[in-house]
């Protein structure tokens, strides 16, 4: 850390927690709430999609998407939140995060609207447009993790910085539960409406011509909160670390900080001007990968590990909403009824595992540091998979299955509790203000890579070895015993790789990244930045 730190960095790491920290959150967190709706509604009208466009006369079970179809449904938005974590994380370390923030939340408003909006004359066309539209909202959704996490980072201080990027976070929680609730009202009004039979007394009245509009509803109410929150975005100053260490203008940021704080701030742009120019080395550069190498390889493999198992959910989710009876077999119900079903299943998981985990890492996180929390989440996301996973058989009776929830809840919560929230906030903390949002869009890039591998690959692999016993359209695969055994295995790679992320509690980012060091003695302060700033952290 430098011995005399910009006055603007400096004011804005020790400021007391006001009105502005919650706004930000607020402003940040709103993006999330949208980002978790629109990436998790569509598993709530997967199966209506199927019913309406893929309903087969004669067949003794309600129509379903094809596998890959199926597939490309559900993981078209994952492949374009890739593109965008990467794309717009380095958009924003070049053109500035207030510039490309408002980019990627129009994109998101009328991406939403027009995945409502999928037209078509067959089946086909139409899962051909919903994917086009999807993708693009996907790679808005994208941009919307490097920026939201970089400038709520930048916004805080050090003291409740890890809290106040969790709390950006925890607001999917709150996506998440928005998506069954708006799913609950929707259908419930259309069943109202239209209280049609079961598809075992009558499968073609079982799904109503209206039920098309449930789906687009549902997708297209995603573009509300977005909107809501544009005006607001755009009225959100340039983070100083931005426009003081990349921008290089020590006046503006001073300037701008000036209002938010309400307290005078000097300028100093003379520091800037004399800083120690063998700090600007670039991302592929021998400095970046001395200093920061295995942080950004900690970041990476964490976050792609993760989403592995955290996506990986719906392997025995199924079985956990049949088992208690929130889901009956499809063809006892109407269409509508199925989407109501499901959208109420999702509401409570949402509820009682989803929301709470996230905000007790909020809680936690300043006080115990993110290094215990993920390190504890992976290994109770481990020991939990295997419990299981190991006696399998024993979940599979009836007896048991009340326990087999408790364990799958478990799991859940510790991931929401866990790494799920700190591989989003560790990113934002650890590198230089000119490639933090870059740095952030590569390992949550890596994270979604894990997401399309744990929400597909496994699905496959935890088909039953017995062809007769697979799900329609899918090959055998190795059975979910042996795919609880291999998430087992996934979440103890979690568990050590993190050993390679640093604690960031209580330090400021320019100590984290050591970038404001001063040319005179700039190698002794780097030795003893490195000393203090362990992978390991030492309690």
């Amino acid at each position: 850390m430098a011995k005399d730190q910009l006055q603007v960095l400096n004011a804005l790491d020790v400021a007391k927690t006001q009105w502005y920290h919650f706004t930000a959150i607020v402003i940040a967190g709103m993006g999330f709430f949208t980002d978790a709706y629109d990436l998790f509604c569509i598993s709530i009208v997967t199966k209506l999609l199927g019913r309406i466009y893929y309903h087969h006369a004669g067949d003794a079970k309600p129509g379903t998407l094809p596998p890959n179809v199926s597939a490309a449904v559900n993981g078209v938005a994952f492949c374009g939140t890739l593109a965008g974590q990467l794309f717009f994380g380095w958009l924003g370390d070049k053109m500035g995060r207030k510039r490309v923030y408002g980019m990627t939340l129009m994109l998101m408003v009328i991406c939403s609207l027009a995945s409502g909006l999928s037209f078509g004359k067959s089946a086909k066309s139409v899962m051909a447009t919903l994917c086009f539209f999807r993708f693009w909202l996907g790679f808005g959704i994208g941009g919307d993790y490097p920026l939201s996490a970089t400038i709520m980072s930048e916004y805080a201080n050090k003291k409740t910085r890890g809290a106040f990027i969790a709390a950006v976070f925890a607001m999917q929680g709150f996506g998440i539960l928005a998506g069954g609730m708006v799913g609950i009202v929707v259908s419930t009004a259309f069943k109202a409406r239209y209280p049609e039979p079961s598809y075992l007394d009558n499968p073609l009245a079982s799904t109503v011509t209206e039920a098309d509009y449930v789906w687009r509803i549902i997708l297209m109410f995603g573009a509300i909160p977005a909107a809501l929150t544009y005006y607001w975005r755009m009225k959100m100053p340039e983070t100083a670390r931005y426009t003081a260490l990349v921008a290089k203008n020590a006046k503006q940021a001073a300037s701008d900080m000036s209002r938010v704080l309400q307290v005078e701030i000097e300028a100093e742009q003379e520091k800037i001007e004399t800083a120690d120019q063998s700090n600007n080395f670039g991302l592929f550069s021998k400095q970046f990968a001395r200093r920061h190498g295995l942080h950004l390889l900690g970041t990476t493999v964490t976050w792609f590990l993760l989403d592995i198992a955290f996506y990986s959910q719906n392997l025995f989710q199924k079985d956990i909403f049949s088992a208690i009876g929130w889901i009956p077999d499809a063809k006892t119900m109407n269409a509508i009824e199925e989407v109501y079903r499901i959208a109420r299943a999702q509401t409570l998981i949402a509820l009682c595992s989803t929301v709470p985990g996230y905000w007790f890492t909020v809680a936690f996180i300043d006080k115990i540091g993110r290094f215990a929390i993920q390190l504890m989440g992976f290994f109770f996301m481990t020991v939990f998979m295997f419990a299981l996973a190991i006696p399998y058989q024993h979940w599979t009776h009836k007896d048991n299955r009340i326990g087999f929830v408790i364990m799958y809840s478990l799991t859940f919560f510790f991931a929401n509790f866990g790494p799920n929230a700190t591989t989003f906030v560790v990113p934002a903390e650890i590198f230089p203000a000119r490639l933090r949002s870059t740095c952030h869009g590569i390992s949550a890039a890596s994270g979604k890579a894990g997401a399309i591998v744990g929400a597909f690959g496994f699905l496959y692999a935890a088909q039953s070895r017995d062809p007769a016993k697979t799900d329609k359209g899918y090959p055998p695969g190795i059975g979910v015993r042996n795919a609880l055994i291999m998430l087992g295995a996934v979440n103890f790679l979690g568990f050590v790789f993190t050993f390679l992320v640093p604690e960031a509690k209580g330090k400021s980012l320019e100590e984290m990244s050591q970038e404001t060091e001063e040319a005179d003695g700039g190698e002794e302060m780097r030795q003893q930045a490195r000393s203090e700033i362990r992978t390991v952290p030492v309690y």
